[in-house]
């Protein structure tokens, strides 16, 4: 169903309660009166910008960090970088409005006329967005305050004097969406502030009308639209942060007190409401985990530099939202990929090569502490230094009590339904049984229930294939994001969950967890079912046995006669050669050859996939935008009443 037809706005109304529906017809009749009429931003005189780094904070930069960052500057100033699997030079003289992948520039016009779900009219839109986020002048910024040299901040101002030329205040696709407004405003926040050593950076911001016309009607939209009802998942999140940083440091307009007040207030009630009890995000999409982390560790680091009182609740979030990171991620810091990813980041003042968990385990570290059980950092970073400058440290509760943090590597969070089972060599193995996704539309989930991700020593053996893309692809969203294109059992060719668009879900699968035992080191166990399948039960049985390096999972169907297909899929590194229900997988760690045996139901018939476009099958996403093909086992047979199918996973070296 496309985004913006009768059908899909049908089904999308569907999903909405009586108070989203008001508060939209609300949005619809501002956007109207706001087509005609744009006040101008209110004089500001003598305003000063104090929001600055601590003494000594660029100093505790790491040399190392430092030297990846301004290389990484070095490739912006040349006019170098890579977007979504997409290689730009085009970085030194922007075109503000133009997609290089499809050659096709975004019209202008009132920003709410844009159709910028429309590939065909407008472009890729992430393509269009992303530079306008303005993270890489976030870098180019951070390479001054690192070095001193003004060709970075030159630079910067040059590309904010542009931007600001070419996007005025409602006019085109860079006033239609409040994350893009939110991130772009927490941008220049840091972009002022590591540029404060440089003489140029006044009449950049504070004194200069463009600057502050600019700041004052992003706020404005901010409190005017933000996102809500079923929409209210990581975007408002984002929405709130840039409104909170930018009345915290640009705090010179008269609204300046109310926008932050009621930005704070909107941070809190959604950091808890994105985020369960465990700590894990409830869109159990593991990037936007991230990128929520990120966003308030950013917020609370404004917050904290003005001054003003942030709720203990915020704290809380982001303390379990950190111990929940160190809890999943595998022994190489990766996380799961669950759900969906489009490589989005809160603030990036760091350059290729510095591991984004990492960093945010080092963060939490710095501000909250790490536990005992925590996985050991050795990378280094930028950001952390910085952030940790402007944080206060932890206090507890707020009430002077200390907060109860696990004694113990959480294996299960039973309310997200996530259950990390580990080995011995790095043996990692992630259960998916947790709840579709989050609000009612589940924008970012998968059809994955009861899914299983496996690794050694951080390679993918069983793979969640990933993302790869969000509009103007529909064959290729859906094959990411349904159920044969991850590792579990379809029936009847069918979801277990039913899309109705893009970012819409419009029945969704619930999943139980029945038992989990981690308590044994010998033996770890865990078992879950759903009901995606009307009179058909799915459950499976997962069990990992240390001793012999075995992984077991079984699957049990229950109900009619049906079709089956089972799925897995092999990391991208991972060879297989598949002779009848066997298959012999090989791949290579740290110049070491590793190998594993696959042993698959024998009532199925099975088949190897790779590469595959029509349909889509046997493919793997690195990242958003990118994709490589990778090895696909499909097993084909039927299911009448009960019947067991059992997988056997053993790992040899």
């Amino acid at each position: 169903m496309t985004p913006g037809s009768a059908g899909w706005y049908l089904r999308r109304l569907s999903r909405m309660g009586p108070r989203e529906v008001a508060g939209r017809v609300g949005d619809t009749v501002r956007r109207r009166r706001w087509r005609s009429v744009r006040p101008d931003a209110p004089g500001v005189s003598g305003a000063r910008f104090t929001a600055v780094l601590p003494a000594g904070t660029i100093a505790a930069v790491p040399p190392d960090a430092a030297k990846r960052l301004v290389a990484e500057a070095d490739r912006l100033l040349a006019g170098h970088v890579e977007y979504f699997g997409v290689r730009r030079d085009d970085l030194v003289e922007p075109d503000w409005c133009f997609d290089p992948k499809t050659g096709r520039r975004a019209p202008w016009g009132y920003a709410f006329d844009v159709p910028y779900r429309d590939e065909d009219a407008v472009g890729d839109i992430k393509q269009i967005w992303e530079p306008s986020r303005h993270q890489y002048l976030t870098v180019l910024a951070a390479a001054y305050a690192v070095t001193g040299d003004e060709r970075y901040a030159e630079r910067v101002a040059e590309h904010l004097r542009s931007w600001w030329a070419a996007n005025a205040p409602l006019r085109g696709v860079h006033w239609v969406s409040g994350i893009e407004l939110g991130i772009r405003l927490l941008s220049w926040v840091w972009i002022r502030r590591l540029l404060d050593g440089w003489p140029g950076a006044a009449a950049l911001f504070e004194d200069n009308p463009a600057a502050l016309e600019q700041i004052w009607h992003h706020q404005r939209w901010l409190a005017a639209f933000p996102s809500r009802g079923s929409s209210a998942n990581n975007h408002v999140v984002a929405e709130a942060a840039g409104q909170l940083a930018a009345a915290c440091a640009f705090g010179w307009f008269p609204e300046s007190a109310r926008w932050r007040d009621d930005a704070l207030r909107s941070l809190e009630r959604h950091l808890r409401g994105n985020t369960f009890l465990s700590g894990l995000n409830r869109e159990l999409a593991t990037e936007y985990h991230g990128l929520v982390l990120e966003l308030g560790l950013a917020a609370v680091a404004e917050a904290d530099a003005a001054g003003v009182p942030v709720p203990a609740t915020v704290r809380l979030v982001l303390l379990r939202m950190t111990d929940a990171l160190a809890a999943v991620v595998d022994d190489r810091l990766r996380p799961p990929r669950q759900g969906d990813a489009d490589d989005g980041h809160g603030l990036v003042v760091d350059g290729a090569g510095t591991d984004r968990w990492g960093s945010l385990l080092a963060t939490g570290d710095a501000v909250f502490g790490s536990l005992p059980w925590w996985p050991t950092v050795t990378g280094t970073d930028v950001r952390t230094p910085l952030l940790a400058a402007l944080v206060r440290p932890y206090g507890g509760d707020g009430a002077g009590r200390a907060v109860t943090r696990p004694a113990r590597r959480p294996a299960h969070f039973a309310d997200a339904g996530l259950t990390v089972l580990r080995g011995p060599g790095g043996i990692w193995c992630r259960c998916d049984g947790g709840p579709h996704g989050f609000l009612s539309i589940a924008a970012h989930a998968h059809a994955d229930a009861l899914s299983v991700e496996v690794r050694h020593d951080g390679v993918d053996v069983l793979a969640d294939p990933g993302t790869y893309c969000y509009h103007g692809q529909p064959v290729w969203r859906g094959y990411f994001r349904s159920t044969l294109g991850h590792n579990t059992l379809e029936l009847d060719g069918a979801d277990q969950s039913v899309s109705g668009g893009p970012f819409l879900w419009t029945r969704h699968a619930r999943t139980r967890v029945l038992a989990v035992d981690t308590s044994d080191e010998k033996v770890s166990r865990w078992c879950a079912e759903h009901d995606g399948y009307g009179d058909s039960v799915h459950r499976r049985r997962v069990e990992l046995t240390a001793a012999s390096r075995e992984l077991r999972v079984v699957d049990e169907v229950r109900g009619p006669r049906r079709s089956v297909r089972l799925a897995f899929h092999l990391g991208p590194a991972v060879a297989a050669d598949l002779a009848g229900s066997r298959a012999a997988l090989t791949w290579t760690r740290d110049g070491e050859e590793r190998s594993a045996v696959l042993d698959l139901p024998g009532a199925l018939s099975w088949r190897a996939h790779r590469g595959e476009t029509d349909p889509p099958l046997g493919w793997y996403s690195p990242g958003f935008g990118r994709k490589e093909p990778a090895t696909t086992l499909v097993g084909t047979g039927v299911t009448d009443g009960a019947q067991e199918f059992t997988t056997v996973l053993g790992f040899r070296g």
